[in-house]
């Protein structure tokens, strides 16, 4: 799904009184409002949906696949999502996984 699809589900999930231009903006704020506060260091939490956090990755020691010589590889932050327990076994129910 494309950002372009996401716009036209929330215009029709919303009906007629809203065009797809102003769905645009919707969508795009909030989706600026997740970077912002991820790039603050905020978690975003939405219930029955999941979590927007930024997890620190440790440094460590890698090889070069090439040349087998060890690399070390900084820490760093990382965007995660974490799927609320609904959401996953939701998702697991709908691909035929028993949960």
């Amino acid at each position: 799904m494309t950002k372009a699809d996401l716009v036209e589900q929330v215009a029709e999930a919303i009906g007629p009184g809203i065009t797809k231009k102003d769905c645009a903006l919707v969508v795009d704020g909030f989706l600026n409002a997740v970077k912002r506060a991820m790039v603050e260091g905020d978690n975003i939490e939405i219930r029955g949906f999941g979590t927007f956090k930024v997890r620190r990755r440790k440094s460590r020691m890698a090889r070069n696949p090439r040349t087998g010589d060890p690399v070390e590889v900084p820490a760093r932050a990382m965007p995660v999502f974490k799927p609320s327990k609904h959401f996953s076994g939701r998702v697991a129910r709908a691909h035929g996984d028993v949960r």
